[in-house]
């Protein structure tokens, strides 16, 4: 049977890592987690559950990943996020699976649910829900690529979704929501070219957010729907207008 090593991140998770660690737990022959600097709790309780994880400063979620998957004892990983939660049917599946586990070359992706502001969405810019991630590989053929936002494991000749669904318990709050918003945007114009484009900026919005709100679904989804669609008309304006202030050196941070 091949031994199957939990790869998670972790930073200020207190609020979901119960949710997250319990059923993580059911199924590791070995946990690793790596933190980038909690101050919430998380370190303590942690330590309560008999977790050591290992501090690294963050830069990107791939080169995070990567480091992780890096430090298993095992070639086999399961990579979670610490606001995602498999449900009874996905663990099922990866026991029964654990023994089969034999061909590097195959790999397995996870049915998500994105849930924002504690309400199951239809998407959340740029990704519809469900998606598809691929998080269950053999390290040897698989890694993420190293992109600043929106990264995903690469390498895997074959691809199967497991039955059963994690859920991505996402944007707890506006605050979170403008909070992250922020981040993502200014990684995204240091880290990848983005055009420097007022144009761009002011006449991209509007339309960015009539495709998640209508196209995407986002009205299905109450007042929540609203705050994703203008997320996503928040997020095409800062990546061009960020992108034009730091051509003419005006400081993102």
């Amino acid at each position: 049977m091949a031994q199957l090593t939990v790869c998670l991140l972790t930073h200020n998770s207190l609020r979901t890592l119960a949710p997250c660690l319990t059923p993580a737990l059911e199924i590791a022959d070995e946990l690793v987690v790596v933190d980038s600097g909690s101050s919430d709790g998380t370190l303590e309780y942690l330590a309560g559950q008999g977790v050591t994880p290992i501090h690294r400063p963050y830069k990107t979620h791939a080169e995070q990943m990567n480091f992780a998957i890096a430090q298993a004892s095992h070639d086999w990983v399961l990579c979670l996020d610490s606001d995602e939660f498999l449900d009874p049917e996905t663990l099922a599946a990866i026991r029964a699976l654990k023994p089969q586990l034999s061909d590097p070359d195959t790999a397995y992706r996870i049915r998500r649910y994105w849930r924002v502001l504690g309400r199951e969405v239809h998407g959340i810019y740029p990704v519809s829900s469900p998606d598809f991630p691929l998080r269950l590989f053999n390290r040897q053929k698989v890694r993420f690529n190293d992109v600043p936002v929106d990264d995903k494991a690469t390498g895997a000749r074959k691809r199967i979704v497991l039955p059963g669904h994690v859920v991505h318990d996402t944007f707890f709050s506006l605050h979170e929501v403008f909070a992250k918003l922020n981040g993502y945007t200014s990684r995204l114009v240091r880290f990848q070219e983005v055009p420097p484009s007022l144009g761009r900026a002011f006449f991209s919005p509007p339309f960015a957010f009539l495709k998640w709100y209508l196209r995407k679904g986002g009205w299905r989804d109450g007042a929540v729907g609203l705050v994703t669609g203008a997320y996503a008309a928040l997020y095409t304006f800062l990546k061009y207008f960020k992108s034009w202030c730091r051509a003419r050196g005006i400081p993102l941070q």
